[in-house]
């Protein structure tokens, strides 16, 4: 009976591939990266990996050279030492392998500098401002009956507030709302010090500093709500600047929209 269980509950997940659980979050322990939600983190992951095979290569290669220089130089193998200080062809190729590595490295790394610094044509503006120590947004493309736009605050819920399955020190009474693929233009400013908005899943980090606006652009490609937090040492509440973000479709953000409108 027990084995039956197990394999339709086998058979379940494996004919379910539709079932995925997105890590949008930090895990305990976590090394790698969190699952890409945007274009430019999955290129940021692709140059990762395409960086950590030359890693390996020279890594291994440089560890065998140092290995085979200690066995066949040590003192009882090599008694009377070589007198020869320099070599011309070897130096000429330790130089210009790695200026050949670097070259072939600055191609996809320039490309994805150049589309993170891209604004396209944004269909969504919104206004992050970082204070002490929380978040406000304002989504000024939309204008209520008075000529006031939606602006609120977004501020960590307490430990002893959190509910089941809610996530601490990353939560937050108010989230930040856009809808699926649409090209969003994020305008970051602070009020008082330096701050840093960040969301990993999204391949975002945008310092917030007095007096000065930075512009980012989204593009996110799957619906799900992603956590980030402030990454600027901005003070003794640094580490409780969380920041949310919750993308849902076309239909629920108009809906969404409508409803702070009429707030």
């Amino acid at each position: 009976m027990l084995y039956k269980l197990r394999f339709n509950i086998y058979s379940f997940l494996f004919f379910v591939p539709n079932i995925l659980v997105f890590n949008d979050a930090a895990k305990d322990w976590q090394l790698g990266f969190q699952d890409p939600a945007t274009p430019i983190m999955e290129g940021i992951i692709n140059l990762h990996h395409d960086l950590m095979y030359f890693i390996c290569i020279i890594f291994i290669f440089v560890s065998w050279m140092l290995m085979r220089t200690l066995w066949h130089f040590e003192n009882t193998q090599n008694i009377r030492p070589s007198s020869l200080t320099h070599g011309t062809l070897i130096e000429i190729i330790w130089t210009v392998t790695p200026a050949c590595i670097l070259l072939v490295i600055a191609i996809p790394s320039f490309s994805l500098l150049y589309a993170m610094d891209e604004i396209i044509s944004p269909a969504i503006t919104i206004k992050t401002l970082g204070h002490q120590w929380y978040w406000s947004y304002e989504y000024s493309d939309y204008l209520n009956e008075e000529g006031e736009s939606i602006m609120y605050e977004s501020y960590m819920i307490p430990e002893e507030d959190l509910n089941l399955g809610q996530l601490r020190l990353l939560e937050v009474d108010n989230r930040m709302v856009m809808p699926i693929n649409t090209h969003i233009r994020v305008i970051v400013s602070a009020s008082d010090v330096l701050h840093s908005w960040a969301i990993p899943s999204l391949g975002i980090k945008c310092d917030a500093i007095p007096g000065r606006l930075n512009q980012t652009s989204i593009f996110v490609k799957r619906e799900g709500i992603f956590y980030g937090q402030c990454s600027e040492i901005c003070g003794i509440n640094h580490g409780f600047m969380p920041i949310v973000i919750e993308v849902v479709k076309l239909p629920s953000y108009i809906s969404w929209i409508s409803n702070k409108l009429n707030e």
